[in-house]
């Protein structure tokens, strides 16, 4: 028996344990003959990218509905050391007791966390990372109204001005309102967006900004440019220009790394932590590993690297486990090809932007792009449940999730 380890239960790990039973039945081999595990410290896969939305926690997918049917071993467990020499990963399990478990390849996708800030009370900034910062934010939000009335109480200030901090910030204005108007306080509701730089998404480019600033405006987002946190309070927020917001919410979005399980792999890393790999998804001078989802630096097309989202940790897990267990089974591997680059931002009630191409070509925009965003993020990225067939047809490298979209925009502009 070969054994295929799978760490991380997200898009990419998920896909990827898809991926190898997919390529391994189409083999012909039997399951005794190559077992696929994989490891999660949670039972569901986290919809992370609806995670500044109310109610987080609808949004998740018992991972036994989707890796039992289809024969994937589940272990719950949080891997915490990998010896790439021996072979082998030490997890934790909810009992405490540590454990080994041994590989003959192994794939890591074990994602991405947010860069916490190091300034004083850093403690009462919040954050929608992942599912418990999202909950503790939300329980918060709903809080409010029972607090003492003052300066800031629907005062939220959001911290980076990046894509998740936009999607954030302009979701909140009608979040605050909802949760105000009952107590006769909607006129008290003010956002307001702190940026570094000097401009509102410096990494979406030139093309969707006028659109972006358009919509800031209409739901009355403020933006403090050219700034960053000093320190924070339960009450507000210091700027590095000397300026103070009273807030009773901060929410810090800037700035991404990869999992630390990364710097136990001997091979480089981008500035962003993740891995080296080869046009088969392996890493670079560890042959027995592969990366997919945000561990993993593969390169899109000849110039860009791919992008820490579900856009393409998806296809990232699915190729690296068609090619883990090709590798294993002596097949042909598939190089990486990604979909074509679609960037789908919300914009709260002012709507939505939709681009495509690294250049971020405007194509659709207002309600248009709000439909096309729900039909991506509330239905086409969450995988099938209880029927195998559907899983693994949905597990074949060439499926079309976001192709599919991109042809939707182009063919509709």
């Amino acid at each position: 028996m070969s054994d295929i380890l799978v760490l991380g239960g997200g898009f990419a790990g998920v896909w990827a344990a898809a991926g190898a039973v997919r390529a391994r039945r189409a083999a012909g081999v039997p399951a005794a003959d190559l077992r696929v595990t994989l490891v999660s410290a949670g039972d569901d896969i986290v919809i992370r990218p609806r995670m500044y939305q109310s109610d987080p926690d609808r949004m998740r997918v018992p991972l036994d509905r989707i890796l039992g049917p289809i024969g994937v071993r589940r272990v719950a467990a949080t891997a915490t050391g990998i010896d790439t020499d021996a072979r082998r990963v030490t997890v934790v399990g909810r009992d405490g007791r540590t454990a080994e478990l041994t590989y003959d390849r192994l794939v890591l996708a074990t994602g991405s966390q947010l860069v916490r800030p190091d300034l004083p009370g850093a403690e009462h900034l919040f954050d929608v990372d992942t599912m418990p910062g999202a909950a503790r934010l939300h329980s918060h939000l709903h809080r409010l109204p029972a607090d003492a009335v003052g300066d800031g109480r629907f005062t939220a200030v959001v911290v980076g001005a990046g894509f998740a901090g936009l999607e954030v910030a302009t979701e909140l204005v009608g979040r605050l309102r909802d949760i105000a108007t009952p107590v006769g306080a909607a006129e008290q509701v003010r956002v307001v967006l702190v940026e570094r730089e000097g401009v509102v998404g410096p990494e979406l480019g030139a093309g969707p900004r006028p659109l972006i600033l358009e919509a800031l405006a209409r739901l009355g987002v403020e933006q403090r440019l050219g700034v960053t946190p000093e320190s924070a309070t339960p009450t507000g927020v210091r700027l590095s220009d000397g300026s103070e917001i009273a807030a009773s919410t901060v929410v810090w979005t800037a700035g991404m790394t990869a999992s630390p399980l990364t710097a136990d792999i001997p091979a480089e890393r981008d500035r962003l932590g993740r891995l080296h790999v080869d046009e088969y998804l392996r890493v670079v001078g560890a042959p027995d590993v592969y990366a997919a989802g945000d561990t993993s630096a593969a390169l899109a097309d000849e110039t860009h690297p791919v992008m820490q989202s579900s856009q393409h940790a998806q296809p990232l897990g699915k190729y690296a486990g068609h090619n883990v267990a090709a590798d294993l089974l002596g097949r042909p591997q598939v190089p990486f090809e990604p979909e074509p680059y679609v960037t789908c931002l919300d914009l709260g009630t002012a709507g939505a932007v939709l681009t495509t191409g690294w250049e971020r070509t405007v194509r659709k925009t207002g309600q248009d792009a709000k439909d096309l965003k729900h039909l991506i993020s509330a239905v086409a990225i969450y995988p099938p449940v209880d029927d195998a067939e559907a899983i693994l047809a949905r597990a074949d490298y060439r499926s079309t999730t976001w192709r599919a979209s991109a042809d939707a925009t182009t063919t509709a502009v």
